[in-house]
């Protein structure tokens, strides 16, 4: 089962080192990993995205929060939560396709950030399921190249994952 971790860490030199190394030597694989600082700039808030059952992520819980630099950890995917990613695709776009393009970008509420006379960079905000419509939705010959965040997630109402 996919889970998304958000944990606060202090924000220091290493300390994404070890969380990342923490999952390589347990053999757990990340799928997505977006770390920032906080409004409070001794912190920064990690979102990791990861598979495994009930008990491996209990496991990779405890860990986590054996570290030194982990303050606060807490699995956003228990209850109502809002995932988000952002996506940069360099699309080809001449002739027939450069309309064709603007077309995909207006459908999918994406924004065309740069132009060239052979090329578009599309911006695209959402869950995963949409970023991964819209680059199903393009021919594969035009993308020449795609860039995506990793996820960033938050809970709902009144959860916060807050000292």
């Amino acid at each position: 089962m996919r889970h998304v971790i958000s944990l606060l860490i202090e924000n220091e030199a290493g300390a994404l080192s070890r969380v990342s190394g923490l999952f390589s030597a347990r053999g757990y694989n990340i799928e997505s990993l977006t770390v920032a600082p906080t409004e409070d700039s001794s912190m920064s808030r990690m979102t990791i995205v990861t598979s495994g059952s009930d008990e491996i992520i209990e496991q990779i819980t405890k860990q986590l929060n054996k570290l030194v630099e982990v303050i606060k950890v807490v699995d956003i995917s228990e209850s109502a939560h809002i995932e988000r990613e952002l996506m940069l695709v360099k699309v080809r776009a001449s002739g027939k396709d450069r309309e064709e393009m603007k077309r995909m970008a207006e459908i999918f509420r994406a924004h065309i950030i740069d132009v060239t006379e052979s090329s578009y960079v599309i911006e695209l905000t959402g869950n995963q399921r949409k970023l991964d419509a819209f680059v199903g939705a393009i021919e594969p010959e035009l993308i020449l190249e795609t860039v995506r965040s990793g996820i960033s997630g938050i809970g709902r109402g009144d959860r916060v994952l807050k000292l």
